[in-house]
């Protein structure tokens, strides 16, 4: 049996990764599933290492990759990104695998048989040429914003592009993810967290219950210097204005090209 871990901070993900790898034929057991650096950090250091790890690369508190600065990690990464292929071919190169997410079985199985094979060797955090192999990856993702969210869809996992997303809001303690299609989905992150996941450029945060996409917006309605009402696509509740403290920055941010 092959003891491993997850460590991927979209619940979705986490979940349907590890129905698939309960339903792959491969004796895989999960040890644990980790939302974030803090939480991997502090598990890797207070238990025996697995024999695999399935690492998100990018969390809700930073890249995958600091764990390695905080920890030692001797067993096996296969990676799950949302990034696309080009942002991290040095792993590829390299033979560190990594899936696109959402997860395939058939990119699982794959990975895993990848894994099986080279069984015998062991990935060592300060051996050179995986230290290389983190610089170059870190260096490619480092102005890098989410490109996409996993969400649940009924019984379905859907994985939501970030420009197709109009705005994220909060709304009884939860937070949501709103397409451009007029579908809302839950998802497992706070707005503040997806300050940072998501490009500056294109996203702000308006007020304490929304970060609006620029393109969503249809239109601005100013009563006064610091009073600023926002209308955008399928905006969900009612007429939504711009917080009186943020809206110099809004306007400054309206102004990039």
């Amino acid at each position: 049996m092959i003891n491993a871990l997850i460590i991927e901070d979209e619940k979705p993900a986490a979940e349907h990764l590890q129905k698939l790898i309960d339903t792959s034929g491969y004796d895989i057991r999960i040890l644990a599933v980790l939302d974030s650096v803090k939480a991997a950090t502090g598990w890797l250091n207070s238990n025996p290492q697995p024999g695999l790890i399935f690492m998100d690369i990018q969390l809700s508190d930073g890249l995958s990759f600091e764990i390695f600065d905080y920890t030692r990690v001797s067993c096996p990464v296969i990676f799950t990104t949302a990034f696309e292929e080009y942002a991290i071919k040095a792993f590829k190169v390299n033979s560190i695998d990594y899936l696109l997410k959402p997860v395939s079985t058939e990119a699982l199985s794959f990975a895993i048989e990848k894994f099986l094979k080279q069984a015998g060797s062991i990935i060592k955090p300060l051996d050179a040429l995986f230290s290389y192999q983190v610089g170059q990856v870190m260096q490619l993702l480092a102005k890098k914003y989410k490109q996409r969210f996993v969400v649940n869809a009924g019984i379905h996992i859907r994985s939501v592009e970030t420009q197709k997303i109009n705005c994220f809001y909060s709304l009884e303690k939860n937070t949501y993810l709103l397409e451009n299609n007029g579908k809302s989905y839950d998802i497992n992150y706070t707005l503040d967290q997806l300050e940072k996941l998501t490009d500056p450029d294109i996203f702000f945060r308006i007020n304490r219950k929304y970060l609006v996409n620029r393109e969503a917006i249809s239109d601005i309605i100013s009563y006064s210097p610091i009073r600023l009402k926002i209308k955008f696509n399928h905006q969900p509740g009612d007429d939504t204005f711009v917080s009186r403290s943020r809206v110099k920055k809004f306007r400054s941010w309206l102004e990039k090209p």
